[in-house]
């Protein structure tokens, strides 16, 4: 068995600042990243550009990472050009989930498979002997959140037998959203129920939901390095492109500090630390997807000493436009808009003039964190500094238009598209965009929703979960709206909108070359596009074949 590396992955103040300022990298082609040609030529495309005026190109121009000419046809081709005949396929910007915790999907242990876009167990058996034979024999194949048994004909997980019939000869382990339940195969059985800390496992490899999965994660977490996280980080590099997501606004892990004993939640991790496989990626120049990072803050602590801490010693919002900070979120301290210590921390980040980031999960929680934020406005004036509340399940027009009168932005999202009900229903998509405030999707994935933003534009379109309920009917809007929320209005709540979010001449050359026509497919298909080609900073980092 595989043991844990020893050493300590950390880094000068001055080795983090030429890192952070992309400083000094080691120029290497990313996996899956195709050599730059001098100039990139898409030709004969549907390209909605999502400008101001929703202008529909048909051919565009990149050089040195940026787009330099979109227009109905492409300029003569200079030397060393490379032309992609798009025949007619649409084209849009690079998404932009501006709310999820992608950088957990690096950080996991074993060798992972995505199973969010599996409909049935069989298809997920497929995915997992897909996934065999690039696993070593002492590893463990995983399967960890974005998924729910709703969206599987069966309603349940894989029981040992038909994860044994997937695959016999490596280890199993399938953990649905933070803490379980769990699944497992026989060999996973054997692991899980040996010493340390064995975890009881049923006889048709059920592992209980709580302390029991966490612990199995614990376990596997134990026989972790670096090296593994960076190869799990480039693997969720490859599932983002192939999805057409292009950036990401991460929201952290869980801030609870590694090592974890047995009894803790373990299914957290060091929260310091969590970026060192990234980091070391971007060091190399390998970087193939856009990241930014914000700061979240848990302390029940009058005196937030680490809030307190981070705000003296970090940079917001520096680095690279392909790796930087961000600011607090997705919380600052807990409480939810209640409580002394929740409202010393939103003191503390205004005064330090950061960025700021809270989530409501109920209308109770929506109207305590605006009142919040409008006593710290009248102390420190918030309204430049972009703070925003995301989730809003629930909403009321009143509450909207106190939350735009601060200057203040609404992140909506689909998670709700997996396990939600008619009484749990959010995001009101409608309401929020006739609100007139500054809006944007995300996906809060990975644990209890998919990565898959087409799945959060299908639920924002239909208002139908993943068992085929109207759920948020009344709430629906339209897919221009909702592709719309995903690229250009999400660039702001990143502060790139100048740079991300569409296609123009002198923005960043991100697009995703979609494998069906969004405009024009049924509203059950949406689910199923995926990307047939990716560009990322001006680099092809995502290539099915199907374009010559």
């Amino acid at each position: 068995m595989k043991k844990s590396e020893s050493r300590e992955y950390g880094m000068s103040r001055r080795q983090f600042l030429a890192a952070a300022a992309g400083a000094a990298v080691v120029v290497v082609e990313a996996a899956g990243q195709q050599a730059t040609p001098a100039e990139l030529r898409l030709i004969n495309g549907s390209i909605h550009t999502m400008d101001s005026k929703n202008t529909i190109a048909r051919a565009v121009v990149i050089r040195n990472g940026r787009f330099v000419s979109v227009g109905q046809t492409a300029p003569a081709a200079a030397p060393g050009s490379r032309t992609i005949d798009l025949g007619g396929r649409t084209v849009v910007p690079g998404i932009i989930d501006a709310h999820n915790h992608f950088v957990n999907l690096g950080n996991r242990p074993g060798y992972h498979t995505v199973i969010e876009n599996a409909t049935s167990i069989a298809e997920i058996q497929k995915m997992l002997a897909a996934r065999r034979p690039t696993v070593p024999a002492d590893e463990c194949i995983t399967a960890m959140g974005g998924w729910h048994p709703n969206q599987f004909i069966e309603r349940r997980l894989p029981n040992r037998s038909e994860l044994d019939g997937a695959v016999s000869d490596r280890s199993v382990f399938l953990l649905q959203a933070f803490n379980g339940p769990s699944s497992t195969n026989s060999l996973g059985k054997k692991f899980f129920e040996s010493e340390p800390n064995p975890v009881m496992v049923s006889d048709d490899g059920t592992i209980a939901g709580g302390l029991p999965s966490t612990t199995a994660l614990y376990k596997l977490r134990l026989r972790q390095t670096l090296q593994d996280k960076m190869r799990s980080t480039q693997d969720a590099w490859a599932y983002s492109a192939s999805l057409g997501l292009t950036a990401h606004l991460d929201q952290v892990g869980l801030a609870t500090a590694a090592p974890l004993a047995p009894n803790q939640a373990l299914a957290a991790f060091d929260h310091f630390r969590m970026y060192d496989a990234w980091r070391e990626l971007y060091r190399q120049g390998r970087a193939s997807i856009r990241l930014q990072t914000n700061f979240l803050h848990n302390q029940n602590d009058k005196a937030l000493p680490e809030l307190r801490e981070r705000l003296r010693n970090q940079f917001p919002l520096f680095g690279s436009d392909m790796f930087m900070t961000g600011g607090i979120g997705e919380s600052a301290a807990p409480g939810d808009g209640t409580g002394e210590v929740w409202l010393e921390a939103q003191r503390l980040v205004a005064q330090a003039r950061w960025r700021n980031e809270n989530h409501a999960l109920s209308l109770a929680a929506l109207e305590n964190e605006i009142a919040g934020y409008e006593k710290v406005h009248a102390e420190f004036n918030i309204a430049d500094l972009r703070w925003v509340i995301s989730h809003i399940p629930f909403a009321t027009p009143p509450l909207l238009e106190r939350l735009k009168a601060l200057g203040c932005g609404a992140q909506l999202t689909g998670w709700r598209y997996l396990q939600g009900t008619a009484q749990n229903n959010g995001s009101p998509f409608k309401m929020v965009l006739e609100s007139g405030i500054r809006a944007g999707m995300h996906s809060d994935s990975v644990h209890i929703s998919p990565l898959n933003p087409w799945f959060h534009i299908y639920y924002a379109v239909t208002g139908v979960n993943a068992l085929g309920q109207l759920i948020n009917g009344g709430q629906q809007i339209s897919r221009q709206d909702a592709l719309r929320l995903y690229t250009r209005e999400n660039g702001w709540f990143l502060r790139m909108e100048d740079r991300l979010g569409t296609i123009e001449p002198g923005r960043l050359a991100d697009l995703a070359v979609l494998s069906d026509d969004y405009l024009k497919v049924t509203d059950e298909q949406i689910k199923s596009i995926k990307s047939v080609l990716t560009v990322v900073d001006g680099k092809i980092v995502h290539d099915a074949g199907v374009l010559k």
